[in-house]
């Protein structure tokens, strides 16, 4: 049996009312009375077997939110009529992302929503972690750090676990390296987004930082320096993917410990109204998770 397409109507009345958050003003937009808005909006419900709305706010539900996501989508697509310019109309959005966030987790999955949104021009543009500063105004933000974030909406896009990474080589000269005390002797390397002090807890020391050491604000630069055999470095497993891949760094122990920082993806107030930024919003939930 094919399933039903919801009309076309329904799903226009559905974004107008999202978007606008009134029945009066969506009726006005789209020159009907407010009982048709009212009434198209539970037949669309009906037809997806699902509540779009939570509360008299219009304020839309988790299963809303998403499918406002693809109706914006398809009505884009529709918009583009055969043989008309594909430069013209193209949406311009501009995601700021942290640097070995875009290296190991971003850039290896981009060209599914290149693919899939043919019709976004997507500029990515590098933040600082921790500091959040941003080269210019984005649409979208990656940001590395605990969450508490007064300025902006947000959602968690990934967690992760640390554990000590060192070059084969640094590990055969200096190792090993089964106790903190053992660990304490060698090279650390150092940086700001992953404190050793998240390890030395985990194993019963109340320690802080370690005094001497390099230095790196960037889990990537901090990731080369400890494959070039510069010491050791505490790093995130799913950012170090690609150097732990390819055998330039090794792990020195089997254990993992929870990291305090996470991913976010991070909005203005108002910015997931527009399609193009609900649909990154969507692709990058589901392609990390």
């Amino acid at each position: 049996m094919t399933a039903r397409i919801p009309p076309i109507q329904c799903l226009l009345t559905f974004e107008a009312l999202a978007r606008l958050r009134s029945v009066t003003l969506a009726a006005e937009e789209l020159c009907v009375t407010p009982s048709a808005v009212s009434h198209r909006v539970r037949q669309l419900e009906q037809v997806i077997g699902t509540k779009l709305f939570g509360r008299a706010d219009f304020s839309l539900t988790t299963e809303g939110s998403e499918y406002l996501a693809h109706v914006r989508e398809g009505l884009a697509i529709l918009e583009r009529f055969p043989g008309k310019d594909a430069a013209q109309g193209k949406r311009k959005l501009r995601v700021a992302v942290t640097p070995t966030f875009s290296r190991s987790i971003l850039m290896p999955r981009l060209r599914s929503f290149i693919e899939a949104y043919p019709e976004i021009d997507l500029t990515l543009q590098v933040s600082i972690p921790l500091l959040d500063v941003v080269a210019e105004d984005a649409d979208l933000m990656i940001r590395f750090g605990t969450g508490r974030y007064a300025d902006v909406e947000h959602l968690c896009l990934m967690t992760d676990e640390v554990t000590p990474l060192a070059s084969p080589a640094y590990i055969r000269a200096n190792g090993p390296f089964d106790t903190i005390d053992e660990l304490l002797a060698a090279k650390l390397i150092k940086s700001p987004l992953e404190p050793w002090r998240t390890w030395f807890l985990a194993h019963g020391h109340d320690m802080n930082e370690p005094v001497e050491g390099s230095s790196f604000n960037d889990i990537g630069l901090m990731c080369d320096a400890a494959a070039q055999g510069l010491g050791i470095a505490l790093v995130r497993l799913k950012l170090g993917a690609p150097w732990l891949e390819n055998g330039s760094l090794e792990r020195i122990s089997p254990r993992n410990v929870p990291s305090p920082h996470a991913h976010y993806l991070c909005w203005r107030t108002g910015a997931m109204d527009r399609w193009e930024c609900a649909a990154f919003a969507d692709w990058l939930r589901k392609s990390i998770g």
